[in-house]
């Protein structure tokens, strides 16, 4: 790009460049959490557990949604959103238990990466970004908060006997409280 086009460009946008590198990686970050809820979804379905299944299917697109929110936010702020490649997407796991683990050790990883956003906005005094990040914050909040719930229902509850079957049930009404709110 020529360097007239370069300015004519940076006029446009309000969008520090490593800014918009940063809201991109979460971006990707967002997708990949997509694909992973949608292959746990797949996993749990298999095994049986149909409310799990469906929290997971639910979990899937609200995250996609958050991927879109993002990106729309960096076009719509002079940046260029870019469609992340989505690979290395596990397909198989041990347990459900092991899946609702992987969901809160995920989590607290997208909470960190967005904390690191929210952090570099307020140290490059880019507050308009700052604010729309303020969503992702809360929003993180109440994904940890869920995802504990759900492993505190295996520790209540127990996995013998009936116990994996009341788990799914009870993952199910964990699912409708939290999409009633």
């Amino acid at each position: 790009m020529k360097t007239k086009e370069k300015e004519i460009v940076t006029l446009k946008r309000s969008l520090l460049l490593d800014t918009e590198d940063k809201l991109n990686k979460q971006v990707e970050m967002e997708g990949k959490s997509s694909a992973y809820y949608l292959s746990m979804a797949s996993w749990a379905e298999m095994q049986g557990f149909t409310h799990s299944a469906q929290f997971l299917y639910d979990h899937a697109e609200e995250e996609r949604g958050h991927m879109l929110k993002l990106f729309r936010y960096i076009n719509e702020a002079g940046g260029h959103a870019i469609q992340p490649e989505i690979t290395n997407i596990r397909q198989h796991f041990n347990s459900l238990r092991e899946v609702f683990e992987l969901i809160l050790e995920h989590e607290i990883a997208v909470t960190k990466s967005i904390n690191s956003i929210v952090d570099h906005c307020f140290n490059v005094k880019d507050f308009a970004t700052f604010s729309f990040m303020q969503w992702y914050v809360t929003e993180q909040r109440e994904e940890e908060t869920l995802a504990r719930r759900a492993l505190e229902i295996f520790d209540i509850i127990g996995e013998e006997g009936i116990g994996l079957w009341t788990i799914d049930q009870e993952l199910g009404k964990l699912h409708s409280n939290t999409a009633d709110q």
